[in-house]
Order: C-alpha cells, then structure tokens, then sequence
C-alpha cells in the first residue's frame, strides 16, 4: 500500500467520523474504513453514545473480507469494557493484519494500551497519520482529557463597527436569518450553552436549537447553563418552558429562590466562589465532570470578556453584519486592564467566509497571549 494510498483511506475515514458530528456525546467522533488490496470491504462510523463504534461496523460490512485487511481508524481503538466490548479485540478476532490509526486516544482508560494490545497480537500498527485534521474532529473531547474542561467556543455578533446593541439595548436583529440558522448548527453540536443571568433577564432567551430533524441527524439537546450567582432568575424564563435540560449555578443552592427554580423545571446547583462571583474555571471542570465535551458561551460583553481575560476561551465565532451603529452602540467584550499595546490579545483567524449577507469570522487565541 502506497503512502498515498493510505492518506486517502484515512481521508475518507475522517470524512465518515464527521457524520457522528451532531449525535456522539459525550464519547469522540470516530471513522474507520477497511482496505483489502486496493478495495474498500467495510467502513463506518461511530454513530451515538452506546452504539457500535467505528470499526465494529466496518467489521460488520466486510464480514470474512476483513481477514488479511489493514484498517484505518481516526482515533486508537478502544481497550476497556464500557457501553461496548473492546474494539482492538473485534480487529484482532477479525484476523486484520495492519492498523493504521490517525492518533492515539487521551483517555486515561486507552492511552496507548489499545495499540499496545493490536502489536502483541502481531498486527501491524502505525499511528500519526492526518493527526492534525483527526484532532480537529473532537477538540471538545481531547480537551477534556488533556486538561480536564470542555473546549469552549464563543459566539458574538456585531456590527462592522464592532457593536452588538444599541444604547438602549435594542440588538435584535444585527445578523439576518442565514447567520442565525448557522448559529443553532453551532447549538447543535455543542454538549452545553453558557451564558450569564444579565442575558437572561434583559433578553429571555430560549437558547434551543430550531433545527429540521427529519433524518435524525441531530442528538440530544444540549444542556442549557445559566450563571446566576444571586438566583435572579425568573421562574417564568422563556427558557424554562422549552424543551431540553436547564442548569442553574450559583452561590449558594439552598436559597430560598432554588426551590422555586427546580420546580419549574431547573437544576439547580452550587459552584465554587473566587472574590464573591462564580469561578469560571471551576463551572467549566463541572461541566467536563458531567462529560460535556463543547460549550458555546452566548453571552454579553461581561461575561464574555471575563471568560476570555481568564484564558477560558479557545475560539471566537464573530458574526459580523454590514451595519454602523455607531459610538454610543455597545462594544463586543468588556476587557478592563488593556491599556498598552502590550496588553493586547493577539488572535489567529482561522476562518473567514460569508454567511448570506454577514461575514463568519472564526479566530483562535494565541498561546502567547494567554
């Protein structure tokens, strides 16, 4: 098999790994694709949590084709018990003689033993190969279990003068309908939506995702988190009376408020303090202890500011519409303290294409800058 034979084969099991991109939470998005000779005999997908994972229905679709096979797989394959049976020893049972993986798995439950297990077996194994695009597959998921909190992406729209509200508040809408339909894809895949009791109480946000399911290609609402230290939230909130899950954190869970919110439906639950206000680091480590892969933070300029001053933000998605607002309008993010050039946070635009009528801006941060 060429080098350029297998740059393709993993290409492919990538390009079938991003069909799990809306239903595998909390586990990774996973492709594996199975090659005799120059013949594909057997690819899948890991669809959602508790089903079969990857190679398992390519080892399906190849049945006995599989023997004498070289499988290549986006991430190491499995080694425990869990929902399912190991993978690494479905390929061995199967009689594969090569695998070929994109990269090896963080999970402490994995972490090389899968590999480990397919070359004791005398299977050959080779690994690294499209690791870059195998990685962007699941930054939620390997963020998780490197660092132990959810990739966070947040979203903000703007106008090209950089303001998202004008003096009095009025903000809806700055983007046109294209941009907002993108927005609730963004919903779509995320494990959790952050934002903050000033959005809540000054927009009533539903905060859902309006998408077509038809084909059910979508996975369970994501979980709705609203930072409210002092329980200002309205037991009415728009949010309250939609579908999906809504989680509360605060100061303090035994307020008399908390009982009133858990009966209209909200979880209610405490989080760590730092200087009299939530720790933002600390929600975050919840939300990854409650395997929450991604969260997109939908919050104001407070907030949104905080979080990224804190380091807590890995990319940006900028909505931006061809409107003036002018210099009374509000500003993106409230950033105190950057006074010199010195201060200021550098970004790397990853990404930029038009969205109907509005530009999509998406940037990460620079490691210097944090």
């Amino acid at each position: 098999m060429s080098g350029a034979d297998d740059h393709r084969y993993m290409a492919q099991a990538i390009r079938l790994a991003d069909k799990g991109l809306y239903t595998t939470d909390p586990n990774p998005r996973v492709g594996c694709v199975l090659v005799q000779g120059h013949e594909v005999v057997g690819e899948g997908w890991h669809v959602r949590a508790g089903a079969g994972h990857a190679e398992v229905h390519a080892l399906q679709a190849a049945a006995d084709r599989a023997k004498g096979a070289t499988a290549y797989v986006t991430l190491e394959p499995c080694s425990h018990h869990g929902r399912t049976p190991p993978c690494c020893e479905a390929l061995i049972e199967a009689g594969v003689s090569r695998v070929v993986v994109a990269m090896p798995d963080p999970n402490p439950r994995v972490a090389g033993q899968g590999l480990a297990r397919l070359k004791a077996a005398g299977i050959t194994v080779e690994s690294g190969l499209l690791q870059a695009q195998a990685e962007a597959l699941n930054p939620g998921f390997l963020m998780r279990m490197r660092e132990g909190r959810p990739y966070v992406r947040a979203k903000l729209a703007m106008s090209l003068d950089g303001r998202t509200a004008m003096a009095s508040g009025e903000s809806q809408w700055i983007t046109a309908a294209a941009a907002r339909h993108d927005v609730h894809r963004l919903r779509a895949r995320s494990s959790a939506i952050v934002t903050g009791i000033g959005t809540v109480l000054h927009d009533d946000p539903s905060l859902t995702v309006r998408l077509p399911d038809d084909a059910g290609q979508y996975g369970e609402l994501p979980l709705r988190v609203v930072l409210d230290s002092q329980l200002q939230m309205s037991p009415q909130a728009k949010m309250l009376s939609q579908p999906g899950p809504v989680r509360v954190m605060t100061l303090d869970a035994e307020m008399p408020k908390a009982e009133i919110l858990r009966t209209a439906g909200a979880e209610v639950v405490q989080v760590t303090v730092r200087d009299g206000r939530i720790d933002l680091a600390a929600m975050l480590r919840q939300l990854a202890a409650d395997e929450r892969n991604e969260v997109l933070l939908e919050a104001g300029a407070t907030l949104s500011g905080a979080m990224l001053q804190a380091g807590l933000v890995d990319e940006l998605v900028i909505y931006m519409a061809p409107l003036l607002m002018g210099d009374s309008a509000c500003g993106l993010m409230h950033l105190p303290g950057l006074e010199k050039m010195a201060d200021r946070i550098e970004l790397e635009i990853t990404d930029t294409r038009a969205v109907g009528r509005d530009w999509r801006i998406t940037a990460r941060l620079l490691e210097r800058s944090r």
